[in-house]
């Protein structure tokens, strides 16, 4: 089994699909008589249209429909650019999902309300139309291939927005799922899951790659492959840096904390399965195949650099908590990050100086006040 993922601007038209295509084939021939499957985002841009669409809706602004028509159209057309329009079924199937879809967004238009729970259901459209389309081509192009909704199979609890995975419960229904399928490829649902009681959840902004990452280690993949837009884990972000340059190979852990501080090549949960199975990453460009990209695994190359790479993030808030009842008072940093984690919140840095004077820590600036808050309380 190899599993491989394609980036919302590697399926971001129906030229990309094409290209997606292409790759896929290349991928399986070249591993033989195993079964592969792939795993899809939305197309570039939609999930960030759905959202818009359902925050209008929300407050009651009229004008979500035309964000939604146009993401309706612009399926519609991607259909009809593949040679799709007469596949009676797939068409069956879009018009049901944007039919669902359509009512949903009347429906937080009425009420004036959107739930993270209803956020989540109509964010996943994006991923699900974009695997049955790719799905659809793959069989039009004689691959026999099959389409597997994540939701069926990946088990979460219902934090909605950022779902955790029941790995036990999602181990078993997809190795269960890929001994029965007999298809030579499956394509599946990035970013999307379900609870025990079958309501839509999803992984997270990036959880495409995530997805994958489940699969490969469910399935005791030989490896797991990120299709993007760019030659692997760079040196530096190429926009700020012009001479970065690809980083060939890299440890587990050196991928783990260049994604965590910035790098946007690879979504940081993402290493953790694969790490816990030693499964190798290989980060690839979908615009251009023969790039050799970066595997990601348990060795490293020594270059003679002592820096593998520069990663930065640009919007941050730091806090900063000071005071001379500090010094030396044991307990202090454990009752100020216990505060934060009872509210949820994620901290990306933390600093200490060496008197105990002050301790600063970096979040979110959309947590800052929170953050404030809890540590108040």
């Amino acid at each position: 089994m190899i599993v491989i993922k394609f980036g919302g601007t590697s399926v971001g038209s129906s030229e990309r699909i094409s290209g997606a295509f292409e790759i896929s084939k290349s991928v399986l021939k070249k591993a033989g008589k195993r079964q592969l499957a792939v795993v899809v985002s939305a197309m570039t841009g939609v999930t960030d249209d759905l959202i818009k669409m359902s925050r209008l809706a929300a407050k009651g602004d009229g004008s979500y429909t035309e964000v939604f028509n146009a993401v309706r159209y612009r399926h519609h057309m991607a259909v009809k650019e593949l040679g799709l329009t007469r596949v009676k079924p797939l068409n069956d199937f879009l018009e049901e999902r944007f039919s669902n879809l359509h009512d949903t967004l009347h429906g937080v238009f009425l009420v004036g309300e959107l739930s993270a729970r209803t956020l989540d259901f109509i964010s996943a459209h994006g991923e699900i139309l974009s695997a049955k389309i790719i799905s659809a081509y793959f069989n039009h192009r004689r691959l026999k291939t099959g389409f597997l909704d994540a939701r069926t199979v990946i088990r979460t609890d219902e934090d909605f927005g950022a779902a955790k995975v029941d790995f036990n419960s999602s181990n078993r229904n997809i190795r269960a799922y890929f001994k029965a399928t007999k298809n030579v490829v499956t394509v599946v649902t990035g970013f999307v899951a379900a609870t025990e009681n079958d309501e839509t959840t999803t992984l997270g902004r990036g959880g495409s790659d995530y997805t994958a990452a489940i699969l490969g280690a469910a399935l005791q993949a030989k490896e797991i492959q990120i299709w993007t837009d760019v030659d692997g884990v760079l040196t530096a972000d190429p926009r700020k840096v012009r001479k970065a340059f690809t980083v060939p190979v890299m440890t587990y852990r050196e991928a783990m904390e260049m994604s965590h501080f910035g790098a946007k090549v690879i979504h940081p949960p993402t290493i953790v399965p694969a790490l816990a199975k030693g499964i190798p990453l290989r980060i690839k460009n979908s615009f251009k195949p023969e790039h050799p990209g970066t595997l990601i695994s348990t060795k490293s190359l020594d270059h003679g650099f002592l820096i593998k790479g520069l990663s930065s993030i640009d919007d941050v808030t730091l806090l900063t908590m000071e005071g001379s009842g500090m010094v030396g008072v044991t307990g202090i940093s454990a009752r100020i990050f216990g505060a934060l984690s009872s509210a949820k919140i994620n901290v990306i840095l933390i600093t200490q100086g060496s008197s105990e004077h002050t301790i600063t820590f970096a979040v979110k600036p959309s947590d800052a006040l929170p953050a404030r808050k809890a540590i108040e309380q």
